[in-house]
């Protein structure tokens, strides 16, 4: 367990540096930073949060066209 979360904080941490040469991921990572404090999670709860809800809906949207 430790190891997939220090895995996953060191990823959002390169994606953070990254952000330095791409504005649109900055704007993004400012708008989680943003969200983060209105909802007083940590910034890595909530990049954890999106990317969990975007992995349920693909999912979702998997399993709905399987059944059609």
């Amino acid at each position: 367990m430790l190891e997939s979360h220090a895995f996953f904080t060191k990823m959002v941490d390169e994606l953070v540096e990254f952000s330095e040469y791409d504005p649109e991921l900055a704007d993004g990572i400012k708008w989680l930073d943003e969200q983060a404090r209105k909802k007083g999670i940590s910034f890595y709860d909530m990049v954890f949060e999106v990317l969990y809800k975007h992995d349920i809906n693909l999912k979702a949207k998997e399993w709905l066209n399987s059944r059609n």
